[in-house]
């Protein structure tokens, strides 16, 4: 099913240096935005949020509930999942 997903899906496949990009962006929500080439008044706009809030989410000083996540992953055609972001315990 995973391999059906992602056949369907090639846009969304990274190469290394996206992937890079990726690791290196302050948050998951920024990279994606940049790649789908969006302002980040648009993106909050898209998800029914303000700009500040948006900026919040990205600076990652506020984490977005989870339903405002799902907002901004379905503006950007994205799964939670590419979003979410899990630390490993220390």
């Amino acid at each position: 099913a995973a391999m059906a997903q992602m056949a369907n899906r090639p846009d969304d496949w990274l190469t290394s240096d996206e992937m890079t990009a990726l690791l290196a962006a302050p948050t998951p929500v920024v990279f994606w935005r940049e790649r789908r080439g969006l302002t980040q008044t648009e993106l909050a706009e898209a998800a029914g949020i303000s700009r500040a809030y948006m900026s919040q989410i990205e600076s990652g000083s506020r984490t977005g509930t989870p339903e405002v996540l799902a907002r901004i992953a379905r503006a950007l055609r994205v799964s939670l999942d590419d979003l979410v972001v899990i630390e490993e315990p220390s």
